[in-house]
């Protein structure tokens, strides 16, 4: 109930809010109209140009490159049949601004050879309507939000696409656009005020039948295996005409049937909603203070991204039911009930140069529903930190750093509960340290780079180094991604997706 009461409360401020738009604009805003820099549009503050002009730009980078995976090359067969990944990719953004509007399309191009899906997807597309010092948005948006470099506590409004974890060290490239309307009250020059509402959800994308699968997907098919095993084993020779043959009939059945393509099928259609009943909102301020201190304070009623996967339903469903479906064909009952945790996130960010060190800094108090911890359904309560810096170092070295960690919170109360994928088995904290050491060497053209990212409590990690030569609009870049730790980790568990990369840019 008391998430329902906030959210409704958030809703209706909303509409108030939107509705006033025109009434600030006609009263007490007509001398913001004044704008001029269309090179900068694209800012959040954003200003139109003068009502008669429309001015139209069009930019993107076109990228021809080859990714080989080093465990293909292990022997002459596996090298065969290496896939290469795409050799062309690109965005094509389109803009047209008006003298009260900006329209923005953003295009993703990549090739397409056995007609799966369109090789033009959409990546953003938006209309940002001007009510003199308040910018109202409205489609397709990504939206950044808190201080931290790579993902931080406070970065809520969109998901992430994890299908390629090679793309793991640029979180904007992974996010995944939505529906919303954003608005923006620039109060001052150096204060303003976000409001964001999404009509619905998605989680996190995941590959869920490749080799980026994650192993708590993938080990899905063999655990409702399992279950049913332990469910039905006992009841042999207990039914009419089920004896040791019959089940051993069954469970071939099954074995061949469950297959990871019938999962992955059920757990897509519960990743995504676009009904009021999973809507989210949330409302930020951000100002500088001195001109050298950077602080943010947000509130944000949402889903959690990661789903809880529950099989439940299997251990409840009556013996006899469960085997008239299976006998059928129909094994429905098996597969897993996929569903979304609410929460209700305060969070607090800061940002500031002290002693050369460029500090970020966040914190972020997540509230779900289970309040006494002891619902293994629902995610705990936690606490989500990061602290981070950058510096020049000796010999024009550059250092960036961050941690970041959650919480959980009365990690006392979880137990271990049959058919559920909770938060029995893991840890009270999750750790993850980000490194990125560069140097740029003749006339800044030629980049020296390493990233590094390490998961604490999962003793995994994920190095990427890079070579980077940059001469006016063309890059080219070379680099790699080594894997390793511990197998049954976040990172660790992709140790075989190590790999070779070579990318040749035109951007435009």
């Amino acid at each position: 109930m008391i998430h329902t009461y906030f959210f409704k409360r958030f809703v209706f401020t909303f509409a108030v809010f939107l509705a006033c738009l025109p009434v600030f604009a006609d009263d007490e805003f007509d001398d913001f109209s004044d704008f001029s820099d269309f090179e900068n549009f694209d800012s959040d503050a954003g200003s139109p140009s003068s009502p008669a002009a429309v001015a139209v730009s069009i930019s993107g980078d076109i990228s021809g490159g080859l990714m080989g995976f080093i465990d293909d090359f292990k022997t002459l067969d596996t090298f065969k049949g290496t896939n290469l990944s795409d050799i062309f990719s690109g965005n094509l953004n389109f803009a047209v601004k008006g003298g009260r509007a900006d329209a923005v399309i953003n295009l993703a191009l990549s090739p397409v050879f056995d007609g799966s899906s369109s090789p033009i997807q959409i990546d953003e597309a938006y209309l940002r309507a001007y009510f003199g010092p308040i910018n109202l948005e409205a489609g397709l948006r990504k939206i950044t939000w808190g201080k931290a470099d790579s993902l931080g506590p406070l970065d809520v409004v969109n998901p992430l696409d994890y299908s390629d974890l090679s793309a793991l060290s640029d979180i904007f490239s992974m996010k995944i656009a939505r529906p919303m309307l954003h608005a923006v009250w620039n109060i001052t020059d150096t204060a303003k005020l976000e409001v964001v509402f999404e009509p619905g959800f998605r989680g996190h994308k995941f590959s869920l039948t490749d080799r980026w699968a994650p192993a708590e997907i993938t080990a899905l098919p063999g655990a409702i295996l399992a279950f049913t095993d332990a469910k039905l084993s006992p009841l042999i020779d207990n039914f009419p005409n089920f004896d040791g043959p019959a089940y051993t009939t069954l469970m071939g059945r099954l074995q061949s049937g469950l297959n990871m393509d019938a999962v992955a099928k059920n757990y897509n259609a519960a990743s995504s909603f676009l009904n009021m009943e999973y809507a989210q909102a949330g409302l930020r301020f951000t100002a500088t203070l001195g001109g050298a201190v950077d602080l943010g304070l947000q509130y944000f009623y949402g889903n959690l991204f990661r789903p809880m996967v529950d099989l439940r339903g299997l251990y409840g469903i009556d013996n006899t039911v469960l085997l008239a479906a299976l006998n059928k064909g129909d094994h429905s009952a098996l597969y897993p009930v996929v569903h979304y945790n609410r929460y209700h996130q305060i969070g607090l960010d800061y940002a500031q140069v002290l002693a050369g060190f460029n500090l970020r800094s966040e914190i972020a108090v997540n509230i779900t529903e289970d309040l006494s911890g002891d619902d293994n359904a629902v995610t705990n309560p936690f606490i989500a930190w990061s602290l981070g810096f950058d510096r020049d170092l000796v010999w024009g070295i550059n250092l960036n750093l961050q941690a970041t960690e959650t919480i959980r919170l009365l990690h006392d109360k979880v137990s271990a509960e049959p058919f559920l994928y909770g938060e029995e088995d893991k840890d009270i904290t999750a750790t993850r340290l980000t490194v990125i050491l560069s140097k740029k060497i003749l006339r800044d053209e030629l980049e020296l780079k390493t990233t590094g990212i390490c998961d604490i409590e999962d003793k995994g990690f994920y190095i990427i180094p890079a070579i980077v030569w940059t001469r006016d609009d063309i890059q080219a870049e070379l680099s790699a991604g080594v894997f390793g730790g511990d197998d049954s980790g976040e990172l660790g568990g992709y140790w075989k997706n190590s790999f070779i990369k070579t990318v040749l840019t035109f951007s435009f």
